[in-house]
Order: structure tokens, then C-alpha cells, then sequence
């Protein structure tokens, strides 16, 4: 194994410690790698608001997958890089995918009755106010509210994945809710 930086092994550490549900070593990795994410992201997808996304599940999936980081195979970061280019990669063809399939659909029905580009260019906008808004939280607010709405998980098990108290977990989400809201609702 080759020699690692002083900050390598660290990020491994916490890594290790984030495994083992420890919040704040979670939120140490992430302050140290989620703008190298955001930054490989941007360039392979060449869209700031997809690409916060792609950070932003790509952190979910190192905090619950952290156990699954191995030092002998490479650094910390990149374990996580790696994972940020296979999500940004796989993001990339979803989005050519998709727009094969609506060209076919749309050269089959060309009788439409209203404007799919408006309806298109319209979800873009609120997609990019969302992820703008999310991004105004704090990382304890903003954690949860993604897990929940964009993982599909209960207040319950947001809290357990966290390791945070249930009541706890329920305030952040309900503060995180209504600052997103008045965000959300200055935009308009």
C-alpha cells in the first residue's frame, strides 16, 4: 500500500468513525470532500443544479455506506470521488435516455394539446429553486429533509440512520421545512 498524507489517513478515520454512526465525523468528511464532489459533478454534468444533487445523494450514500470504505483498496476521498463519478456518469445517461424517450414519444403523437417544452422548462425551474433552497439549510436540517423526501424514508428512520433522537430528528425536519417553505416562497 502505497504512502498515505497525514489528511488521508484522517479522512479515513473519520470515515471509520462515521461507520460506526458517529454524526460528527460524518459531517467532518463531509465539509472536507462535498465541494471536490460538487466540483467533479459540475464538470461532468455541466449543470450546477444536477449536480448538487449528485452531491448531495452522493453524501448519503458515503454515510450509509461508510462501512463499506476499505483502506487497502485506496484513500478516503478516493473511495468517495469514485463513487461521485458513478453517480454523475449514471445521472448523464439517465438524462440521455430520458430525452430519447420523449423524442420518440413526441415524434409519435405529434398532436399534442398544450406546451410539454413550457411544462419541461417549468419543472427545470422549480427543480433548480428546490435544490437552491435545500442548499440555504443547515447541514443538520438539510440531511434529514433530503433522507426523507428523496429516500423515501419515515421521520423514524431518519432518525435511527442519523443516530439522532426522534424528537430531535422531527424538529430539524419541521424548522428545515418552514425556512425551505419561505424560501421557496420568496423565489415566486
Amino acid at each position: 500500500m502505497a504512502h498515505r498524507s497525514e489528511p488521508d489517513r484522517r479522512l479515513g478515520e473519520l470515515l471509520h468513525r462515521a461507520a460506526d454512526g458517529d454524526e460528527a465525523a460524518f459531517a467532518a468528511v463531509y465539509d472536507a470532500l462535498a465541494d471536490t464532489v460538487m466540483g467533479m459533478a459540475c464538470r461532468i454534468l455541466r449543470d450546477a443544479a444536477q449536480a448538487e444533487e449528485v452531491t448531495q445523494d452522493v453524501m448519503i450514500e458515503v454515510w450509509r455506506t461508510a462501512e463499506r470504505y476499505r483502506p487497502d483498496r485506496g484513500s478516503a476521498k478516493t473511495w468517495v470521488l469514485t463513487l461521485a463519478h458513478r453517480r454523475a456518469v449514471d445521472r448523464v445517461r439517465a438524462v440521455q435516455a430520458s430525452t430519447e424517450r420523449e423524442t420518440r414519444a413526441w415524434r409519435l403523437s405529434p398532436d399534442r394539446d398544450h406546451d410539454e417544452v413550457v411544462d419541461a422548462v417549468e419543472g427545470n425551474d422549480e427543480r433548480r429553486r428546490v435544490y437552491r433552497c435545500l442548499a440555504s439549510l443547515t447541514r443538520l436540517q438539510r440531511v434529514p429533509l433530503v433522507l426523507a423526501y428523496y429516500q423515501g424514508m419515515t421521520y423514524v428512520e431518519v432518525a435511527d440512520s442519523l443516530s439522532t433522537p426522534r424528537g430531535t430528528t422531527k424538529s430539524r425536519m419541521r424548522a428545515g421545512l418552514r425556512q425551505l417553505r419561505a424560501c421557496l416562497e420568496e423565489g415566486r
